[in-house]
């Protein structure tokens, strides 16, 4: 009886999440939101790491569990044995005939603003090689979990929310976004690019925005989230607690009555003049050619006819981005189309491998130098500009870092990727 009703969840997971993928438009929609505040559970036991139980806490109510990311001091940036911990608890709460859906949310003002680039960088200035995989390698993994999740899954996106932060939510169920929401893949600003499946849910947004996205790193509010299908749904943050509190009063496997519930304090949305959402067109006209140089090209063709701020804005961006950067990012997304979220995630960990390795470049930390550590802003790409990219360049970032070394290894054959 157990084992027939979690093969109708996981069908009614199906259902939702490829309505969600199939429904992204840029329609007036009425949206909700949700959070959680419910009594704390005990921490299991078995977990060695006391830093990362503090890291993540546990709350439970009932037929619910929330995980909490807790490191407002550092935005709840993802290290290892955080990620390694909400591999366990989820794992654990997968198999628990007690719990029928999940949530997550940050502590302060973020819910996550990526994976700790800081750390990864001095290990890497340490010739600690082994462990940045061993991160990559993790959260690449959770990324996986939550996109095959046999569980309705709740992201409580109630603050900044980037890079990793957005892949350990967006493959998820439901993402409810506020006004305090702020969304971004910034990777080509620090010379690397976007990972832990952006280029799987980048590619499938409507027409070139992921491109526009990917190769720029501008931000989107709450309300452009939901609108562009990013986020599920939106609600004022002051909604919150007593969505919460709704959500863990339901006893319920069934992702049709947690929607039901989010509905039910959706607040009405709609991306106002300014946004990225009312030039679509513009940026379907600029962001569909075949290679950054022409991109620019159009961009800059349409900036002179009609000296749109706009324009001139994204055309600043690309020319901070790291070049070498736009180049491997673009195919990325472009790749990403084409992929299932698995496919997307194996590909990213060599980009990634490669990336980091300083076999191309050390883009990535010197962009990192540039922003986070000295924050001269004046980062030293290397290649210095789009023309000195090769596509040898591009091509090698593709490739696995040699013959030796294992790609990532991914559940596929006991884990179906819902898209």
């Amino acid at each position: 009886m157990m084992q027939r009703t979690r093969t109708m969840a996981a069908t009614l997971l199906r259902r939702a999440r490829l309505n969600n993928l199939h429904c992204y438009s840029y329609s007036y929609r009425a949206l909700s939101g949700v959070s959680s505040s419910s009594s704390s559970t005990s921490i299991p036991q078995n977990h060695n790491n006391n830093n990362a139980n503090n890291q993540v806490l546990v709350e439970g109510n009932g037929y619910t569990r929330m995980a909490i990311l807790n490191r407002p001091s550092a935005l709840n940036a993802l290290n290892t044995s955080m990620v390694a911990r909400l591999n366990q608890l989820y794992r654990s709460w997968e198999d628990s005939p007690d719990i029928g859906f999940v949530l997550i949310k940050g502590s302060g003002r973020a819910f996550a603003a990526g994976g700790d680039i800081v750390a990864i960088y001095h290990l890497l200035n340490k010739g600690n090689m082994e462990a940045c995989k061993e991160f990559f390698r993790t959260i690449y993994n959770f990324v996986y979990l939550i996109g095959t999740y046999m569980k309705p899954h709740v992201a409580l996106l109630n603050g900044i929310t980037m890079g990793g932060g957005a892949g350990i939510s967006i493959p998820g169920t439901f993402r409810i976004a506020t006004e305090k929401t702020i969304f971004a893949t910034p990777e080509v600003l620090i010379g690397f690019h976007p990972d832990a499946g952006a280029s799987f849910y980048l590619s499938h947004l409507p027409g070139h925005l992921g491109e526009y996205l990917a190769l720029t790193g501008e931000k989107l509010n709450g309300v452009e989230m939901v609108t562009c299908g990013l986020a599920t749904h939106y609600s004022l943050s002051a909604k919150l607690p007593l969505i919460e509190e709704q959500l863990g009063k339901l006893v319920t496997e069934d992702p049709s009555v947690i929607e039901t519930t989010l509905e039910q304090y959706g607040d009405l949305v709609h991306p106002d003049s300014r946004s990225v959402l009312q030039r679509i067109e513009i940026v379907d006209k600029c962001f569909r050619h075949d290679t950054v140089e022409e991109i620019v090209d159009a961009l800059e063709i349409f900036a002179s006819e009609t000296k749109d701020a706009w324009c001139i804005s994204t055309l600043n961006r690309l020319k901070e981005a790291c070049p070498l950067s736009l180049k491997v990012s673009l195919r990325s997304i472009r790749e990403g189309r084409l992929q299932t979220l698995d496919q997307c995630l194996s590909r990213e960990y060599h980009m990634t491998l490669q990336g980091l390795s300083k076999q191309i470049s050390g883009d990535y930390c010197e962009g990192v130098r540039a922003r986070v550590i000295d924050k001269d802003m004046a980062p030293k790409w290397d290649p210095p500009t789009l023309e000195k990219v090769s596509q040898d360049m591009v091509d090698q970032y593709f490739l696995p870092l040699s013959e030796f070394e294992p790609g990532l290894e991914l559940p596929t054959k006991i884990r179906e990727a819902f898209y």
